[in-house]
């Protein structure tokens, strides 16, 4: 899951920086595109240099000035713009403590960017980064039964609800007052009609009038009874086309939402919310065997971690219980205030895999609130020590016990 770690990376990036300020206009954000040329922005560079020398603020042309430089020292470091881009963000901003702090970041995003800006200005400017997360897979969930329709979509690790309604179907069976052969075409007429509104909601909700084309990369029906099958063949000839399974499910509503995608693990197995549930699944089922291959809260994980027993550390994305403070705090790049960003940065120097979950699914809202929001699969069986007091899990870091 190294992308999903990057990516975590960068949305903790982007919250940085568009909080980050300047008391001048000496922030730069510059986003080159793949197969830019570094001449050519090396030029441009060169030219606003020259224009900044003639900004009559002394402390402001020399913010300005010292963060151009910044920018061109850093396009040094590469010999042509990456596959995905290039991203370089240089400047002074203003801390908490009214303190100033230099700011010098370079990368290559995970997906590769579409647009080019420099903007000098008194914040960061990290939109193109936030688009970056806007192009996730949409799946869409139809649910029915007799008594409900229900419509969700899955993006990402999140789930919403995108509409629903609900009817009111005659029983197989009358009570009196209208012949067998009437009731019976009553009946029928209401399943019809049921069928064909959903058809047209999904119509409506799953298909962009302006441009005729799906919005979502597939489509699974599912419910207790044929309703699902009989909208299969109503449907859209463009939904059709997508619909990627027919599950039975034991309930309706968002409750059969939920079972349809588990039912669906396989054919979604590269959706963070599939990925989260299955790896969560495996955390509480080494605690229900008793195995003693896994561990949760942040002593014993990091104890673990330092021992070299981790194989899968899992955390919650927003953890955030603070693990340490750099004496060396000059770059934002090393300013590591939470556990899961030290986590991010340094898993791999032990050997261990990093999983980001969310709390938004019922497995993940029990990891958070009853394991603390940390815990891991371990390699093997570990003691761990028996320590009352939790107050100084923060306080162990690995490599205190010999680890290098």
């Amino acid at each position: 899951m190294a992308q999903q770690v990057e990516e975590w990376k960068i949305r903790n990036l982007v919250r940085k920086l568009e909080r980050a300020s300047g008391s001048g206009t000496s922030m730069i954000s510059l986003v080159l595109p793949p197969r830019y040329q570094l001449a050519r922005a090396n030029a441009m560079l060169t030219e606003e240099y020259g224009a900044a020398a003639n900004i009559k603020c002394r402390v402001n042309r020399l913010s300005v000035l010292t963060a151009i430089n910044s920018v061109q020292q850093r396009l040094k470091l590469y010999r042509a713009v990456p596959a995905n881009g290039l991203v370089v963000y240089c400047g002074t901003i203003a801390t908490d403590d009214g303190k100033e702090r230099r700011v010098n970041i370079d990368f290559e995003p995970f997906r590769p960017l579409n647009r080019y800006l420099y903007l000098c200005d008194d914040r960061f400017h990290a939109k193109p980064l936030r688009d970056l997360f806007g192009i996730d897979a949409r799946y869409a969930f139809v649910v029915m039964d007799g008594s409900e329709f229900f419509l969700g979509a899955l993006v990402g690790n999140v789930r919403e609800a995108v509409t629903r309604f609900t009817v009111n179907l005659p029983k197989k069976h009358q009570k009196g007052g209208q012949s067998a052969a009437r009731f019976g075409r009553l009946r029928l007429e209401r399943r019809h009609n049921y069928v064909r509104k959903a058809s047209e909601t999904c119509t409506q909700r799953l298909i962009d009038s302006s441009t005729n084309q799906c919005t979502i990369a597939g489509l699974v029906l599912a419910g207790p009874a044929d309703f699902k099958r009989d909208l299969a063949d109503a449907l859209d000839p463009r939904l059709s086309a997508i619909v990627l399974k027919i599950v039975d499910v034991a309930y309706g509503g968002a409750r059969g939402f939920d079972e349809a995608i588990g039912a669906c693990a396989s054919i979604l197995a590269n959706v963070r919310f599939v990925q989260e549930k299955a790896v969560l699944a495996q955390f509480f089922e080494a605690i229900a065997r008793d195995t003693g291959r896994v561990c949760y809260g942040a002593r014993d994980t990091m104890h673990a971690l330092d021992l070299g027993a981790a194989e899968t550390v899992i955390a919650w994305d927003e953890l955030a219980e603070t693990f340490r403070q750099h004496a060396d705090n000059d770059a934002c790049e090393n300013d590591e205030p939470t556990l899961v960003e030290w986590l991010a940065n340094h898993h791999s120097r032990f050997g261990a895999a990093l999983e980001l979950v969310t709390n938004r699914s019922p497995e993940g809202s029990q990891f958070c609130r009853g394991f603390g929001g940390i815990g891991a699969l371990l390699r093997y069986p570990v003691d761990f020590f028996d320590d009352d007091d939790d107050d100084n899990d923060a306080d162990i870091e690995p490599g205190d016990n010999g680890a290098t």
